[in-house]
């Protein structure tokens, strides 16, 4: 049987969070069209058994001056989207919080408002999505058990539907995000978001038909420079 069309993200990824954002605007049928797949760096528990099955976690670090390159493009991009977006900074997080609470999310069909609560907390007010109380909280408020959701990281079923959602990452050769597989077809980042919609034969909402494109993107004030960095990489962004 053939795969559904499938969209890898992240929580931690700014061009995750823009891509999918554009795709449901600007295509809202591609809700029922593409199958969301959550992204993430395994904890050291989740890597050890994803490499004993024989997988691996292929993303690779990127250098800061990549990373401060990052801060300013984003800044740059969400601006000419009309986004509202913060910039949260990251200390030592742990990635299975709000990604293995977003697969009991989808255990219970509650998956897309579950992900819009997560990335409007994180990027348009820069809250700490890594948080349990703060993922509680977030379940709670589209409707799922919020305890269930903020201990999503220890439940063993949890993690071992996560484990194999690390591995169809393996398989599916995926380094970074947005990440796209339409049948054979790979596109990957913001960028190849046209691309993907014509794979998918898609029809762009005439009601969108005046937003900006990527072909048409202003330089806003990029000044000051972000003066707080990050501890850690972009969340799989190339």
């Amino acid at each position: 049987m053939r795969k559904p069309p499938r969209l890898y993200f992240a929580f931690r990824s700014p061009f995750s969070w823009m891509a999918l954002r554009r795709l449901e605007e600007l295509y809202p049928e591609a809700v029922d069209t593409v199958e969301y797949r959550p992204f993430w760096e395994p904890d050291a528990d989740l890597l050890a058994r994803l490499r004993a099955g024989g997988g691996e976690f292929l993303y690779t670090p990127m250098s800061k001056a990549k990373h401060l390159y990052i801060l300013y493009d984003t800044k740059r991009l969400a601006a000419s989207f009309g986004y509202t977006m913060s910039w949260p900074v990251d200390v030592d997080p742990w990635w299975e919080v709000p990604h293995l609470a977003w697969l009991y999310a989808r255990r219970e069909g509650k998956e897309r408002e579950f992900y819009r609560a997560v990335t409007e907390a994180r990027w348009e007010r820069g809250e700490n999505v890594c948080d349990p109380a703060l993922v509680k909280d977030l379940a709670a408020s589209v409707g799922l058990d919020g305890e269930t959701a903020a201990s999503a990281a220890h439940d063993p079923d949890l993690r071992e539907e996560g484990l194999k959602a690390l591995h169809d990452l393996y398989q599916d050769d995926v380094f970074g995000v947005p990440y796209f597989r339409v049948g054979r077809h790979r596109f990957w980042g913001l960028d190849r978001l046209d691309a993907v919609t014509d794979a998918l034969g898609l029809e762009r909402d005439a009601r969108a038909a005046d937003r900006p494109s990527l072909a048409r993107v202003p330089v806003p004030d990029l000044s000051p420079a972000p003066t707080d960095l990050d501890t850690d990489t972009a969340g799989g962004c190339g």
